[in-house]
């Protein structure tokens, strides 16, 4: 369990692969996905290394799936996924592949261009068949109606000389379809530009009509236009174009247009059929293709991952081996040099690939080991900042620490209960979830932390038992600990029953002896639930509970550096800033926490009343007022012990601040003038060795960098001044920031009363017969209010305070975050991000 509370270790490997085997290695390494490699050709363009043209290669190939891939989502063909994770292939199964890809890619395109055109044709037939039955319908009506100025038979113009001699006037017309959006806007222009003079008949089409290019469905409307003249004629047509309407040569007699309309309907049953024909060819070509959608992709993916990661390394002088770097964890290295046999023996090269580990001072990525428990609090903790390399992890202990502080501030067992039945069927039902890859971005993050979540639900079930809190109700389990029956008594008081009936409020007194029996098992007292200071006794109760739970998680915080101090051997960060801040806080918020102990052990029923406030007792002892009469001393010798506390604490502020800096500057002096003086190359003197020095390494400013930069003793003096000061004042914001706690859980509580009393109560006072009905939709609404507000809303809230406190009030005392994360070549990531897009 040591990878758990603290980062893997970390090595520098150097890889030396032979050119045939590095192929195969590396894609072995991509399926153990433990390696991190390093750029090795950092000034080099990315279009001038060795495998830019395989990269490419690879880009065409996955262009040419995406395409395919799009034609299968478009004809609605769902795509195979076995679950199956293929072998990367060979580099020289890349032409086959590629021949492959093309052939499908051509027939597609083949397919698709003659079938644009046939659906062209289909789409021309059909809207001609649509103007020759609507023209014939439009002439039937004229010839019905008589109308002397449409003709009768021909809609040809006649010769002017004839309409001179009184030959019967006719008109020409155009017939065509256009868009049913488009009529008004066109009918509108049609009259301005011809000055009304023509003559608009439009009728729309029942069914929508299949626009080649873009599969839609379009509704159109057939329209014939009336006119006389050449001139009319021209605007008519010139209107028609930039409408983008489609005009069609129509006959000018009915037994022209009927047999033109026969053989339009001949033609359109044969493309028809040519239709069907092409769209099973397609849809056979597609579901081929479909079956083996997943597995082209990660074949592709895979090899592409495999050059863009060759690129990476460098290639020795004489073109036969492959040179490359590599962050990796030291537990693994067996593993990995295991991998690099197999690839090797795989390549079929004699030639073994060789791992050598690095000495280096360069910092290493920090790699946390996880699994899908742990991953959620993990995730919490890098999104603060990814740990420095090999210090404490926050995240086992966020595991407790995270739902319990939750739970503090969402304590209730029902609100609980719901929220860890849904965490519950979340967790259960993990794996089938996992397969059905949903898209949701809201339900993938919820899902991501369902462990969370489930935790959270068991620890506000447990805060719930301890407010005794069940939907703003008390559960009498144990029944009350206060009891009336001795105000009955004779002995007891002068309690009556018509007392109890002519009173409203009563108020139980703990100091009439048989009053309080004595503390309720577990939880809260259940009376508390019907007392009229039950705000009061709960405001006071929470508040201190808040600083109880506030300074003990500061305090495992700061207790939490002495082991990074520790591990890291920086002595002088154990003496002049461990014990200085454990001390600090210890003898000031340690000592009122005591003081809360004290308080609530030492008065009782008859002697509360004369109990001092704590608050002002603790803001006294700051200012060495113990003069105030109406604030009594808590015990005996508690003037001299809070003085010298108060002493102890700002003594622990020259050591943080002054001490340690001087020191730091005395060992930066001791090993430069007296430790490390050389002469013709040769260490004299008798002080501390390199190793040595190293131990003296207390902090990054107090050494030489890796550059050989000086040791800046200003720097380092004001960055240990706003150390101490940020650390002795947040000492006082942190705690009250802990008050939050009660504030959330008393907000809670508050609304889910409010909830009760405003909704859930108005359907069980009815005692009419049709109450039930009216209950039924009064608690679906109380149900809908109940997960929507004190669930949902309440909980994020509740999460975000409780994050804060871990990022801000916790963290701070012991985790800087200054590391890099450890990304290692992996398929299976690279897949991931592929297909759960």
């Amino acid at each position: 369990m040591g990878e758990l509370f603290r980062s893997e270790e970390m090595t520098l490997a150097q890889l030396f692969l032979q050119s045939e085997a590095a192929y195969c290695c590396v894609s072995e390494l991509g399926e153990l996905g433990m390696v991190q490699f390093r750029d090795l050709n950092p000034d080099v363009n990315v279009f001038q290394r060795k495998f830019v043209n395989e990269v490419r290669r690879c880009e065409e190939m996955d262009r040419k799936l995406r395409f395919v891939e799009k034609e299968i989502k478009k004809a609605n063909i769902p795509t195979v996924d076995t679950g199956e994770n293929p072998e990367v292939p060979f580099p020289r199964d890349m032409i086959d592949l590629e021949a492959t890809f093309e052939k499908l890619e051509n027939e597609l395109k083949e397919i698709n261009t003659n079938q644009e055109a046939l659906k062209k044709n289909f789409l021309e037939l059909t809207e001609l068949k649509h103007i020759l039955r609507r023209t014939q319908q439009f002439f039937d009506e004229v010839k019905t109606m008589e109308d002397p100025n449409l003709l009768e038979e021909s809609s040809s113009l006649l010769d002017p000389n004839e309409a001179g001699r009184g030959a019967p006037l006719r008109l020409g017309f155009v017939a065509g379809v256009i868009n049913r959006e488009r009529i008004p806007t066109f009918e509108r222009m049609l009259w301005r530009v011809c000055r009304g003079n023509v003559f608009l008949r439009q009728a729309e089409i029942e069914d929508p009509l299949e626009d080649p290019t873009t599969g839609d469905q379009v509704h159109k409307s057939v329209f014939i236009i009336f006119f006389q003249g050449d001139q009319l004629k021209n605007r008519v047509k010139k209107i028609c174009e930039g409408f983008r309407a489609s005009l069609y040569p129509c006959p000018e007699t009915p037994q022209e247009r009927k047999e033109m309309a026969a053989g339009v309907n001949t033609r359109i049953d044969d493309l028809q059929m040519v239709l069907n024909q092409t769209e099973d060819h397609r849809q056979r070509v597609l579901q081929a293709a479909a079956k083996t959608m997943r597995v082209w992709f990660i074949k592709v993916r895979k090899m592409k991952a495999i050059y863009h990661t060759l690129n990476l390394c460098n290639i020795d002088v004489t073109q036969k081996c492959l040179i490359a770097e590599v962050w990796c964890p030291v537990s693994d290295l067996d593993s990995i040099q295991f991998a690099l046999r197999r690839g090797t023996e795989r390549s079929g090269s004699t030639v073994p690939s060789i791992l050598n580990r690095m000495q280096t001072k360069q910092t290493p990525p920090t790699y946390n080991k996880t699994n899908k428990f742990t991953s959620g609090f993990q995730n919490i903790v890098d999104a603060y900042g990814i740990g420095t390399y090999r210090e404490i992890n926050p995240a086992p202990y966020t595991i407790i620490t995270f739902p319990f502080l939750f739970a503090v501030m969402f304590g209730d067992m029902g609100h609980g209960l719901l929220m860890t039945c849904a965490a519950l069927y979340l967790v259960i039902r993990e794996s089938r979830l996992l397969a059905q890859k949903n898209e949701n971005e809201m339900f993938n993050m919820v899902f991501a932390g369902r462990y969370i979540i489930l935790l959270m639900g068991v620890f506000s079930i447990y805060t719930g038992i301890i407010y005794n809190d069940c939907f703003s109700k008390s559960l009498n389990m144990f029944g009350s600990g206060w009891s009336v029956r001795p105000m009955f008594s004779p002995k007891g008081g002068n309690w009556t029953f018509e007392t109890i009936e002519g009173n409203s409020v009563l108020q139980l007194n703990p100091a009439v002896p048989g009053v309080f029996e004595g503390p309720y098992p577990l939880g809260i007292d259940p009376i508390w639930n019907i007392a009229t200071n039950k705000l009061t006794f709960l405001n006071s109760f929470k508040m201190k509970m808040s600083v109880i739970l506030g300074v003990i998680h500061m305090l495992f915080g700061v207790t939490l550096s002495l082991f990074n101090h520790l591990y890291f051997k920086k002595p002088l960060n154990i003496f002049l800033g461990f014990i200085p801040e454990i001390v600090f806080m210890s003898s000031l918020f340690g000592y009122l926490v005591l003081l809360i102990f004290y308080k609530w052990t030492a008065y009782d029923a008859q002697t509360s009343k004369d109990a001092p406030s704590l608050l002002i007792a603790f803001i006294n002892m700051f200012l060495f007022n113990y003069s105030d009469p109406t604030n009594k001393p808590l015990y005996r010798g508690q003037m001299g012990i809070q003085s010298l506390l108060v002493l102890i604490a700002l003594a622990c502020v020259p050591c943080m601040l002054v001490v340690k800096t001087m020191i730091v500057r005395r060992q930066y002096l001791w090993k430069k003038h007296l430790g490390t003086q050389k002469f013709g190359g040769v260490r004299v003197g008798n002080g501390p060795t390199e190793d040595e020095a190293e131990i003296m390494q207390h902090d990054q400013l107090s050494q030489h960098s890796e550059d050989g930069d000086e040791f800046n003793f200003t720097d380092f003096a004001v960055h240990q001044a706003i150390h101490t000061i940020e650390y002795c004042l947040g000492c006082i914001s942190n705690t009250a920031s802990y008050l939050r706690l009660w504030a959330l859980s008393l907000a809670h509580a508050q609304l889910s009363e409010v909830l009760w009393g405003m909704v859930m109560h108005l359907g069980l006072a009815s005692r009419s017969g049709g109450g039930f009905f009216g209950l039924s939709i009064i608690f679906s609404a109380f149900a809908t209010l109940t997960v929507c507000i004190l669930l949902i809303m309440e909980g994020l809230s509740a999460f975000l305070h409780a994050l804060r406190l871990h990022w801000v009030e916790f963290q701070n005392k012991f985790y800087t975050g200054q590391g890099f994360k450890f990304v290692p070549f992996s398929f299976e990531s690279i897949l991931e991000g592929r297909f759960d897009e």
